[in-house]
Protein backbone atom coordinates (compact mmCIF):
# COMPACT_ATOMS: atom_id res chain seq x y z
CA UNK A 1 0.00 0.00 0.00
CA UNK A 2 1.03 3.71 -1.06
CA UNK A 3 1.75 6.01 2.13
CA UNK A 4 -0.09 9.03 1.32
CA UNK A 5 1.86 12.08 0.07
CA UNK A 6 1.57 15.39 1.32
CA UNK A 7 -1.34 17.20 -1.11
CA UNK A 8 0.65 19.16 -3.04
CA UNK A 9 2.98 16.49 -4.14
CA UNK A 10 0.06 15.03 -5.55
CA UNK A 11 -1.63 11.38 -4.32
CA UNK A 12 -0.75 7.98 -4.89
CA UNK A 13 -4.10 7.65 -7.34
CA UNK A 14 -2.84 10.27 -9.57
CA UNK A 15 1.49 9.67 -9.38
CA UNK A 16 0.46 5.87 -9.94
CA UNK A 17 -1.69 6.23 -12.72
CA UNK A 18 -0.88 4.47 -16.19
CA UNK A 19 -0.77 7.52 -17.56
CA UNK A 20 1.32 9.45 -15.65
CA UNK A 21 3.52 6.25 -15.03
CA UNK A 22 3.90 5.83 -19.14
CA UNK A 23 4.46 9.73 -19.62
CA UNK A 24 7.24 9.92 -16.70
CA UNK A 25 9.02 6.64 -18.35
CA UNK A 26 9.14 8.62 -21.79
CA UNK A 27 10.25 11.82 -20.59
CA UNK A 28 13.02 10.07 -18.03
CA UNK A 29 13.74 7.85 -20.98
CA UNK A 30 14.15 10.59 -23.59
CA UNK A 31 16.53 12.85 -21.53
CA UNK A 32 18.49 10.18 -20.41
CA UNK A 33 18.87 9.83 -24.24
CA UNK A 34 20.16 13.11 -24.77
CA UNK A 35 23.29 13.61 -22.26
CA UNK A 36 25.01 11.02 -23.64
CA UNK A 37 24.05 11.41 -27.20
CA UNK A 38 25.57 15.22 -26.88
CA UNK A 39 28.92 13.74 -24.95
CA UNK A 40 29.65 10.84 -27.42
CA UNK A 41 28.83 12.84 -30.59
CA UNK A 42 31.18 15.65 -29.29
CA UNK A 43 33.64 13.03 -28.73
CA UNK A 44 33.48 11.93 -32.20
CA UNK A 45 34.17 15.66 -33.47
CA UNK A 46 36.73 16.72 -31.37
CA UNK A 47 39.49 16.22 -34.27
CA UNK A 48 36.50 18.79 -36.34
CA UNK A 49 36.44 21.20 -33.13
CA UNK A 50 40.72 21.37 -32.94
CA UNK A 51 41.41 22.35 -36.19
CA UNK A 52 38.80 25.36 -36.56
CA UNK A 53 39.64 26.77 -32.92
CA UNK A 54 43.27 25.28 -32.94
CA UNK A 55 43.03 23.34 -29.49
CA UNK A 56 45.44 21.07 -28.62
CA UNK A 57 44.70 17.71 -26.78
CA UNK A 58 44.56 18.86 -23.32
CA UNK A 59 42.40 21.74 -24.66
CA UNK A 60 40.15 18.86 -26.16
CA UNK A 61 40.14 16.99 -22.89
CA UNK A 62 38.63 20.07 -21.55
CA UNK A 63 35.85 20.52 -24.09
CA UNK A 64 34.40 16.77 -22.10
CA UNK A 65 36.16 17.52 -18.94
CA UNK A 66 34.16 20.71 -18.16
CA UNK A 67 30.61 19.76 -18.98
CA UNK A 68 31.49 16.17 -16.09
CA UNK A 69 33.08 19.23 -13.98
CA UNK A 70 30.33 21.38 -13.71
CA UNK A 71 27.71 18.63 -13.31
CA UNK A 72 29.34 16.96 -10.69
CA UNK A 73 29.64 19.99 -9.06
CA UNK A 74 26.32 20.30 -8.85
CA UNK A 75 24.34 17.15 -9.12
CA UNK A 76 24.11 16.57 -5.55
CA UNK A 77 23.09 19.83 -3.98
CA UNK A 78 20.14 19.61 -7.13
CA UNK A 79 19.40 16.19 -6.08
CA UNK A 80 18.22 17.57 -2.83
CA UNK A 81 16.55 21.04 -3.99
CA UNK A 82 14.39 18.61 -5.79
CA UNK A 83 13.51 16.69 -2.71
CA UNK A 84 12.35 19.91 -1.01
CA UNK A 85 10.81 21.77 -3.99
CA UNK A 86 9.56 19.41 -6.40
CA UNK A 87 11.67 16.54 -8.98
CA UNK A 88 9.82 17.57 -11.88
CA UNK A 89 10.37 21.24 -11.46
CA UNK A 90 14.06 20.96 -11.52
CA UNK A 91 14.29 18.24 -14.10
CA UNK A 92 11.87 20.61 -16.71
CA UNK A 93 14.34 23.56 -15.82
CA UNK A 94 17.41 21.30 -16.47
CA UNK A 95 15.87 20.93 -19.86
CA UNK A 96 15.38 24.53 -20.38
CA UNK A 97 19.39 25.40 -19.05
CA UNK A 98 20.60 22.29 -21.03
CA UNK A 99 18.70 23.32 -24.01
CA UNK A 100 19.85 26.87 -23.69
CA UNK A 101 23.50 25.62 -23.28
CA UNK A 102 23.50 23.89 -26.20
CA UNK A 103 21.84 27.17 -28.55
CA UNK A 104 25.64 28.89 -26.99
CA UNK A 105 28.02 26.30 -27.68
CA UNK A 106 26.70 25.96 -31.33
CA UNK A 107 27.60 29.89 -31.42
CA UNK A 108 30.98 30.15 -29.61
CA UNK A 109 33.77 31.22 -31.35
CA UNK A 110 36.68 30.30 -29.55
CA UNK A 111 38.25 27.85 -27.51
CA UNK A 112 37.03 29.28 -23.74
CA UNK A 113 33.12 30.39 -24.77
CA UNK A 114 33.03 26.97 -25.92
CA UNK A 115 34.48 25.57 -22.58
CA UNK A 116 31.85 27.96 -20.61
CA UNK A 117 28.56 27.27 -22.76
CA UNK A 118 29.69 23.13 -21.76
CA UNK A 119 30.10 24.41 -18.07
CA UNK A 120 26.07 25.81 -18.18
CA UNK A 121 25.36 23.04 -20.00
CA UNK A 122 26.79 20.68 -17.77
CA UNK A 123 24.63 22.27 -14.56
CA UNK A 124 21.76 22.19 -16.98
CA UNK A 125 22.81 18.12 -17.53
CA UNK A 126 22.79 17.91 -13.19
CA UNK A 127 19.52 18.92 -12.83
CA UNK A 128 18.07 16.49 -15.49
CA UNK A 129 20.07 13.01 -14.65
CA UNK A 130 20.25 13.97 -11.25
CA UNK A 131 16.25 13.81 -10.48
CA UNK A 132 15.42 11.43 -13.61
CA UNK A 133 15.80 7.64 -11.68
CA UNK A 134 14.60 9.71 -9.12
CA UNK A 135 11.09 10.51 -10.53
CA UNK A 136 10.93 7.13 -12.25
CA UNK A 137 11.68 4.99 -8.76
CA UNK A 138 8.73 7.68 -6.99
CA UNK A 139 6.37 6.64 -9.57
CA UNK A 140 7.15 2.77 -9.95
CA UNK A 141 6.57 0.06 -7.13
CA UNK A 142 9.88 -1.81 -6.07
CA UNK A 143 8.55 -5.28 -8.28
CA UNK A 144 9.31 -3.10 -11.58
CA UNK A 145 12.34 -0.61 -10.98
CA UNK A 146 14.64 -3.03 -11.97
CA UNK A 147 12.56 -3.34 -15.45
CA UNK A 148 12.17 0.45 -15.60
CA UNK A 149 15.91 1.63 -14.45
CA UNK A 150 16.52 -1.09 -17.11
CA UNK A 151 14.90 0.93 -20.07
CA UNK A 152 16.04 4.10 -18.69
CA UNK A 153 20.08 2.87 -19.07
CA UNK A 154 19.09 1.54 -22.20
CA UNK A 155 18.39 4.84 -23.01
CA UNK A 156 21.52 5.95 -22.18
CA UNK A 157 22.75 3.63 -24.14
CA UNK A 158 21.15 4.37 -27.26
CA UNK A 159 21.80 7.70 -26.95
CA UNK A 160 25.64 6.31 -27.24
CA UNK A 161 24.74 4.11 -29.37
CA UNK A 162 23.74 6.86 -32.57
CA UNK A 163 25.77 9.47 -30.89
CA UNK A 164 28.88 8.93 -32.53
CA UNK A 165 27.89 7.73 -36.14
CA UNK A 166 25.10 10.82 -36.06
CA UNK A 167 27.72 12.97 -34.94
CA UNK A 168 30.29 12.03 -37.27
CA UNK A 169 27.37 12.31 -40.21
CA UNK A 170 26.75 15.87 -39.10
CA UNK A 171 30.14 16.83 -38.33
CA UNK A 172 31.64 15.88 -41.63
CA UNK A 173 28.16 17.03 -43.67
CA UNK A 174 27.00 20.20 -41.83
CA UNK A 175 29.99 20.91 -39.34
CA UNK A 176 30.09 20.08 -36.11
CA UNK A 177 28.20 23.08 -34.64
CA UNK A 178 24.93 20.88 -35.61
CA UNK A 179 25.61 18.71 -33.46
CA UNK A 180 24.80 21.11 -30.50
CA UNK A 181 21.89 23.08 -32.86
CA UNK A 182 19.67 19.86 -33.15
CA UNK A 183 19.45 19.81 -28.89
CA UNK A 184 17.48 23.29 -29.11
CA UNK A 185 14.32 22.26 -30.94
CA UNK A 186 14.46 18.69 -29.12
CA UNK A 187 14.64 20.56 -25.46
CA UNK A 188 12.12 22.69 -26.81
CA UNK A 189 9.58 19.70 -27.54
CA UNK A 190 10.61 17.98 -24.61
CA UNK A 191 9.75 21.01 -22.30
CA UNK A 192 6.16 21.48 -24.15
CA UNK A 193 5.78 17.34 -23.18
CA UNK A 194 6.49 17.68 -19.72
CA UNK A 195 3.78 21.03 -19.33
CA UNK A 196 1.59 19.01 -20.64
CA UNK A 197 1.60 15.18 -19.81
CA UNK A 198 3.37 15.28 -16.52
CA UNK A 199 0.97 17.37 -14.06
CA UNK A 200 2.10 15.78 -10.95
CA UNK A 201 5.18 16.45 -8.82
CA UNK A 202 7.41 14.65 -6.39
CA UNK A 203 8.48 16.47 -3.18
CA UNK A 204 8.60 14.45 -0.91
CA UNK A 205 11.36 16.35 2.00
CA UNK A 206 9.05 19.68 1.06
CA UNK A 207 9.38 22.05 4.02
CA UNK A 208 12.59 21.02 5.15
CA UNK A 209 15.22 23.35 4.78
CA UNK A 210 18.26 23.64 2.20
CA UNK A 211 21.53 23.58 3.46
CA UNK A 212 23.19 26.25 1.71
CA UNK A 213 26.59 25.79 3.59
CA UNK A 214 26.67 22.42 2.63
CA UNK A 215 25.78 22.74 -0.94
CA UNK A 216 28.94 25.53 -1.14
CA UNK A 217 31.26 23.61 0.31
CA UNK A 218 30.54 20.42 -1.77
CA UNK A 219 30.67 22.52 -5.02
CA UNK A 220 33.79 24.56 -3.96
CA UNK A 221 35.62 21.16 -2.63
CA UNK A 222 34.91 18.95 -5.77
CA UNK A 223 35.59 21.78 -8.14
CA UNK A 224 38.64 22.39 -7.03
CA UNK A 225 39.77 18.87 -6.45
CA UNK A 226 38.48 17.62 -10.01
CA UNK A 227 40.29 20.93 -11.24
CA UNK A 228 43.55 20.23 -9.50
CA UNK A 229 43.33 16.11 -10.73
CA UNK A 230 43.21 17.59 -14.44
CA UNK A 231 46.28 19.90 -14.07
CA UNK A 232 48.66 17.22 -12.75
CA UNK A 233 51.96 16.96 -12.95
CA UNK A 234 52.11 20.90 -12.70
CA UNK A 235 52.77 21.85 -8.77
CA UNK A 236 49.23 24.17 -9.02
CA UNK A 237 47.23 20.88 -9.71
CA UNK A 238 48.95 19.79 -6.36
CA UNK A 239 47.82 22.73 -4.58
CA UNK A 240 44.31 22.32 -5.89
CA UNK A 241 43.84 18.95 -5.20
CA UNK A 242 44.64 20.11 -1.27
CA UNK A 243 42.42 22.94 -1.79
CA UNK A 244 39.71 20.93 -2.52
CA UNK A 245 40.27 18.04 -0.49
CA UNK A 246 40.43 20.54 2.24
CA UNK A 247 36.99 21.74 1.47
CA UNK A 248 35.34 17.99 0.84
CA UNK A 249 36.81 17.69 5.13
CA UNK A 250 35.06 20.38 5.63
CA UNK A 251 32.26 19.82 4.09
CA UNK A 252 31.99 16.25 5.79
CA UNK A 253 31.74 17.69 9.21
CA UNK A 254 29.38 19.73 8.38
CA UNK A 255 27.04 17.55 7.22
CA UNK A 256 27.56 15.54 10.34
CA UNK A 257 26.85 18.25 12.66
CA UNK A 258 23.70 19.99 10.61
CA UNK A 259 20.05 18.82 10.75
CA UNK A 260 19.34 18.90 7.01
CA UNK A 261 22.21 18.14 5.22
CA UNK A 262 22.47 17.97 1.84
CA UNK A 263 24.20 14.57 1.51
CA UNK A 264 23.61 12.34 4.95
CA UNK A 265 27.12 11.07 5.54
CA UNK A 266 26.09 8.20 8.17
CA UNK A 267 24.51 6.79 5.16
CA UNK A 268 27.74 5.44 3.91
CA UNK A 269 28.29 4.37 7.25
CA UNK A 270 25.33 2.85 8.33
CA UNK A 271 24.24 1.13 4.89
CA UNK A 272 27.16 -1.08 3.39
CA UNK A 273 25.04 -1.68 -0.04
CA UNK A 274 24.69 2.31 -0.72
CA UNK A 275 28.30 2.71 -0.11
CA UNK A 276 29.79 0.18 -1.67
CA UNK A 277 27.55 0.05 -4.78
CA UNK A 278 28.71 4.06 -5.37
CA UNK A 279 32.08 3.21 -4.56
CA UNK A 280 31.71 0.47 -7.62
CA UNK A 281 29.97 3.06 -9.49
CA UNK A 282 32.71 5.69 -8.88
CA UNK A 283 35.62 3.14 -10.54
CA UNK A 284 34.06 1.45 -12.76
CA UNK A 285 33.14 4.86 -14.65
CA UNK A 286 36.33 6.20 -13.82
CA UNK A 287 37.83 3.10 -15.92
CA UNK A 288 35.66 3.78 -18.68
CA UNK A 289 34.64 6.79 -19.85
CA UNK A 290 37.83 7.85 -21.57
CA UNK A 291 37.88 4.79 -23.52
CA UNK A 292 35.46 6.42 -26.64
CA UNK A 293 37.64 9.73 -26.24
CA UNK A 294 40.73 7.19 -26.68
CA UNK A 295 39.40 5.46 -29.65
CA UNK A 296 38.39 8.47 -31.05
CA UNK A 297 41.47 9.46 -31.75
CA UNK A 298 42.94 6.84 -32.19
CA UNK A 299 40.81 5.91 -35.47
CA UNK A 300 40.90 9.05 -36.67
CA UNK A 301 44.27 9.95 -36.38
CA UNK A 302 46.08 6.45 -36.61
CA UNK A 303 43.99 5.26 -38.70
CA UNK A 304 42.70 8.00 -40.93
CA UNK A 305 39.29 7.07 -40.94
CA UNK A 306 36.66 9.91 -41.03
CA UNK A 307 34.55 11.06 -38.46
CA UNK A 308 31.65 8.74 -40.30
CA UNK A 309 33.64 5.70 -39.87
CA UNK A 310 35.16 6.43 -36.72
CA UNK A 311 31.33 6.22 -35.25
CA UNK A 312 30.57 3.30 -36.96
CA UNK A 313 33.44 1.73 -35.00
CA UNK A 314 32.34 3.05 -31.75
CA UNK A 315 28.34 2.62 -31.87
CA UNK A 316 29.50 -1.04 -31.03
CA UNK A 317 29.74 -0.87 -27.47
CA UNK A 318 26.52 1.22 -26.72
CA UNK A 319 24.19 -0.95 -29.09
CA UNK A 320 25.27 -3.89 -26.96
CA UNK A 321 24.79 -1.73 -23.73
CA UNK A 322 21.12 -0.98 -25.37
CA UNK A 323 20.42 -4.22 -26.23
CA UNK A 324 21.85 -5.79 -22.91
CA UNK A 325 20.47 -3.71 -19.81
CA UNK A 326 16.91 -3.85 -20.36
CA UNK A 327 18.03 -7.86 -19.70
CA UNK A 328 20.56 -6.69 -17.05
CA UNK A 329 17.70 -4.56 -15.09
CA UNK A 330 15.09 -7.40 -15.50
CA UNK A 331 17.53 -9.87 -14.03
CA UNK A 332 18.50 -7.81 -11.01
CA UNK A 333 14.82 -7.89 -9.69
CA UNK A 334 15.81 -11.88 -9.20
CA UNK A 335 19.48 -12.04 -8.72
CA UNK A 336 21.88 -10.41 -6.37
CA UNK A 337 22.81 -7.30 -8.54
CA UNK A 338 26.17 -7.52 -7.07
CA UNK A 339 26.69 -10.91 -8.85
CA UNK A 340 25.44 -9.62 -12.40
CA UNK A 341 27.44 -5.97 -11.44
CA UNK A 342 30.64 -8.01 -10.38
CA UNK A 343 30.47 -9.84 -13.80
CA UNK A 344 30.00 -7.17 -15.57
CA UNK A 345 32.78 -5.35 -14.60
CA UNK A 346 34.70 -8.32 -15.11
CA UNK A 347 34.25 -8.80 -18.77
CA UNK A 348 34.95 -4.76 -18.78
CA UNK A 349 38.67 -5.91 -17.55
CA UNK A 350 39.09 -7.89 -20.44
CA UNK A 351 38.57 -5.18 -23.08
CA UNK A 352 40.24 -3.08 -20.82
CA UNK A 353 43.15 -5.54 -21.13
CA UNK A 354 43.00 -5.90 -25.20
CA UNK A 355 43.15 -2.11 -25.59
CA UNK A 356 46.70 -2.14 -23.57
CA UNK A 357 48.42 -3.74 -27.06
CA UNK A 358 46.72 -1.35 -29.53
CA UNK A 359 49.23 0.14 -31.85
CA UNK A 360 49.60 0.85 -35.67
CA UNK A 361 48.96 -2.12 -36.99
CA UNK A 362 45.91 -3.17 -35.05
CA UNK A 363 43.19 -4.56 -36.92
CA UNK A 364 39.29 -3.57 -37.17
CA UNK A 365 38.26 -7.31 -35.34
CA UNK A 366 40.63 -6.90 -33.19
CA UNK A 367 38.83 -3.36 -31.67
CA UNK A 368 35.15 -4.36 -32.66
CA UNK A 369 35.92 -7.59 -30.23
CA UNK A 370 36.95 -4.91 -27.39
CA UNK A 371 34.37 -2.54 -27.77
CA UNK A 372 31.78 -5.84 -27.93
CA UNK A 373 33.04 -6.82 -24.66
CA UNK A 374 33.29 -3.72 -22.55
CA UNK A 375 29.38 -3.49 -24.22
CA UNK A 376 28.17 -5.87 -22.17
CA UNK A 377 30.35 -5.32 -19.21
CA UNK A 378 29.11 -2.15 -18.56
CA UNK A 379 25.40 -3.41 -19.56
CA UNK A 380 25.40 -5.69 -16.45
CA UNK A 381 27.00 -3.21 -14.44
CA UNK A 382 25.08 -0.31 -14.38
CA UNK A 383 21.07 -1.58 -14.78
CA UNK A 384 22.11 -3.74 -11.52
CA UNK A 385 24.17 -1.18 -9.82
CA UNK A 386 21.45 1.45 -10.17
CA UNK A 387 18.50 -1.24 -9.05
CA UNK A 388 20.77 -1.88 -5.70
CA UNK A 389 21.55 2.19 -5.08
CA UNK A 390 17.75 3.24 -5.11
CA UNK A 391 16.75 0.21 -3.54
CA UNK A 392 18.67 1.24 -0.74
CA UNK A 393 17.21 4.77 0.82
CA UNK A 394 14.43 5.73 1.88
CA UNK A 395 11.83 7.08 -0.82
CA UNK A 396 12.46 10.80 1.27
CA UNK A 397 15.95 10.28 -0.22
CA UNK A 398 15.38 9.25 -3.69
CA UNK A 399 16.20 12.51 -4.98
CA UNK A 400 19.85 12.84 -3.31
CA UNK A 401 20.77 8.78 -3.91
CA UNK A 402 19.56 9.68 -7.42
CA UNK A 403 21.96 12.79 -7.43
CA UNK A 404 24.85 10.74 -5.49
CA UNK A 405 24.49 8.12 -7.74
CA UNK A 406 25.05 10.72 -10.80
CA UNK A 407 27.97 12.06 -8.72
CA UNK A 408 30.33 8.93 -8.61
CA UNK A 409 29.47 8.61 -12.17
CA UNK A 410 30.58 12.06 -13.28
CA UNK A 411 34.00 11.95 -10.94
CA UNK A 412 34.53 8.54 -11.89
CA UNK A 413 34.50 10.45 -15.87
CA UNK A 414 36.44 13.14 -14.45
CA UNK A 415 38.82 10.86 -13.25
CA UNK A 416 39.26 8.81 -16.50
CA UNK A 417 39.48 11.93 -18.13
CA UNK A 418 41.87 13.59 -16.01
CA UNK A 419 43.78 9.79 -16.25
CA UNK A 420 43.83 10.46 -20.04
CA UNK A 421 45.07 14.21 -19.62
CA UNK A 422 47.97 13.61 -17.24
CA UNK A 423 49.65 10.92 -19.48
CA UNK A 424 49.24 12.86 -23.11
CA UNK A 425 51.04 16.18 -20.52
CA UNK A 426 53.48 13.92 -19.71
CA UNK A 427 54.38 11.94 -23.04
CA UNK A 428 53.67 14.95 -25.64
CA UNK A 429 53.23 17.63 -23.49
CA UNK A 430 50.95 20.67 -24.77
CA UNK A 431 51.30 19.63 -28.82
CA UNK A 432 49.04 19.55 -31.14
CA UNK A 433 48.59 15.89 -32.73
CA UNK A 434 50.66 15.25 -36.13
CA UNK A 435 52.38 12.66 -37.54
CA UNK A 436 55.81 13.34 -36.05
CA UNK A 437 53.71 12.70 -32.19
CA UNK A 438 51.80 9.25 -33.45
CA UNK A 439 54.57 7.22 -31.48
CA UNK A 440 54.10 9.09 -28.63
CA UNK A 441 50.19 9.22 -28.56
CA UNK A 442 50.36 5.40 -28.83
CA UNK A 443 52.87 5.67 -25.98
CA UNK A 444 50.28 7.09 -24.05
CA UNK A 445 47.42 5.10 -25.43
CA UNK A 446 49.23 1.74 -23.39
CA UNK A 447 49.80 3.51 -20.38
CA UNK A 448 46.39 5.00 -20.08
CA UNK A 449 44.60 1.87 -20.71
CA UNK A 450 47.04 -0.59 -18.22
CA UNK A 451 46.21 1.55 -15.65
CA UNK A 452 42.43 1.62 -16.12
CA UNK A 453 42.27 -2.30 -16.41
CA UNK A 454 44.47 -2.18 -13.06
CA UNK A 455 41.61 0.16 -11.82
CA UNK A 456 38.52 -1.66 -12.90
CA UNK A 457 40.08 -4.63 -11.47
CA UNK A 458 39.61 -3.02 -8.21
CA UNK A 459 36.58 -2.19 -8.77
CA UNK A 460 35.14 -5.93 -9.11
CA UNK A 461 36.56 -6.32 -5.14
CA UNK A 462 34.74 -3.28 -4.41
CA UNK A 463 31.29 -4.40 -6.09
CA UNK A 464 31.61 -7.90 -4.40
CA UNK A 465 31.99 -5.93 -1.41
CA UNK A 466 28.62 -4.57 -1.20
CA UNK A 467 26.92 -7.83 0.37
CA UNK A 468 24.01 -8.94 -0.24
CA UNK A 469 20.77 -6.64 -1.47
CA UNK A 470 18.65 -4.73 1.29
CA UNK A 471 15.82 -2.81 0.87
CA UNK A 472 14.70 -0.43 3.22
CA UNK A 473 10.37 -0.66 4.11
CA UNK A 474 10.20 2.75 2.67
CA UNK A 475 12.23 1.83 -0.57
CA UNK A 476 10.11 -1.19 -0.63
CA UNK A 477 7.70 0.60 -2.61
CA UNK A 478 3.59 -0.34 -3.03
Amino acid sequence: MHTPLPPETGNDRESGSPAVRRATLVTATVTAFLTPFMGSAVNVALPSIGRELAMDAIDLGWVATAFILAAAASLVPFGRIADIHGRKRIFMWGVVLFTAASGLCALAASARLLILARVIQGVGGAMIFGTGPAILVSVFPAAQRGRVLGFNVAAVYVGLSIGPFLGGLLTQHLGWRSIFLVMVPLGCLLVYYILRHMPVEWADARGEPFDTVGALLYAFGLTALMYGFSCLPEMRGAGFIAAGGAGLVLFAAWEVRTAYPILNIRIFRSNRTFAFSNLAALINYSATFAVSFLLSLYLQYINGFTPVQAGVVLVATPVIQALLSPLAGRLSDRIAPRLLASGGMAATVVSLVMFTRLDATSTLPYILTGLVILGGGFAFFSSPNMNAIMSAVDRSLYGVASGVSGAMRLIGQMMSMGIAMIAFAMTMGCTRLSPDCYPLFLRALTIIFAILSVLCTAGVFASLARGPRARTDAAAGP
